[in-house]
């Protein structure tokens, strides 16, 4: 018997995969983690022993720096949220909500603008690089942009979002073209459709790194997970930073107030107009959510 560290790649029927430098094992969970109400996730680096039957236990989870429930997953590097410019149109208040999700949980958002070969994708792409954010124009149906997003994507662990529509799983499968197969035999063996499943799985990735591929996100999980406390959400509109602390009231929820340098930077032309809606609508809710209701 020995202890081995390693990250765990997947779950499946109460059986844990974990990669360590001494190859793939196939572990049982102790109970300790049931009784401890600790749910193992993708991602988790965590600490097993080997038996003597090539088999091994999951002994320990290790110290999580970030971790999601839906789709479940812990300790991303970045969050690809995939929109499409056209068929379906883009829904701007969906994607900053998910945007703001990965900043409170302080995973870097990468947007990806999907279907170029049929709009132009130009503004969009510049609202949110001058947002301050990492932006692709893609089209799986071309392959434009899919090596621009790989390169971004080296050596990180990334999960994929995005809803139904979109293209996530064409730009997944242009890049990893073992994603399609693979998703398809684990379907089967669950006997349910590849989106249904609420189980993640990493893939390893040549240049270095790991893919997540996860169900999308429904608008309910978006609105359950955008219930970010109001003091904490101006912190999730990053290019809100340099002006937050100059309105005249210390106050100020960049809503009505008068003297509101959010507000001024959005009529100045330094923040987008579509950003400051999304945040109003966000704080909005976030706001008439009584004291008592957890998110």
């Amino acid at each position: 018997m020995a202890e081995l560290e390693g990250r765990l790649l997947r779950g499946i029927g109460g059986f844990y995969y974990v990669e360590t430098a001494d190859g793939e094992w196939e572990c049982k969970a102790r109970g300790i983690f049931r009784h401890a109400g600790q749910t193992p996730l993708a991602g988790d680096l965590v600490r097993i022993s080997t038996l003597d039957n090539g088999k091994g236990v999951l002994e320990q989870i290790l110290p999580r720096k970030n971790a999601m429930i839906r789709p479940p997953v812990a300790n991303l590097d970045c969050l690809v949220l995939v929109a499409s410019v056209a068929q379906p149109e883009p829904h701007l208040l969906v994607l900053d909500k998910m945007i703001a999700v990965a900043e409170h949980k302080g995973i870097e958002p990468i947007v990806v603008f999907n279907k170029s070969d049929l709009a132009e994708s130009e503004a969009l792409c510049a609202l949110y690089r001058n947002a301050g954010f990492q932006t692709v124009s893609a089209s799986a149906e071309t392959g434009e942009g899919i090596e621009a997003l790989r390169a971004l994507l080296v050596g990180r662990v990334a999960a994929f979002s995005g809803n139904s529509g979109v293209g996530k799983s064409s730009i997944l499968n242009r890049l990893d073209d073992r994603l399609g197969l693979e998703t398809a035999e684990i379907s089967t063996v669950l006997g349910r459709g590849k989106h249904t499943t609420r189980s993640s799985t990493l893939y390893k990735q040549p240049g270095g790194g790991y893919f997540v591929d996860t169900p999308g996100f429904s608008s309910l999980d978006v609105e359950r997970l955008a219930h970010i406390d109001k003091d904490e959400l101006p912190d999730c509109f990053r290019e809100f930073s340099p002006y937050v602390g100059e309105c005249r009231f210390a106050t100020c929820r960049h809503l009505k107030e008068p003297d509101c340098a959010i507000r001024q930077a959005v009529a100045d032309g330094k923040i987008a107009a579509s950003r400051l809606a999304s945040y109003e609508a966000m704080m909005t809710e976030a706001l008439a959510r009584p004291d008592w209701e957890k998110r």
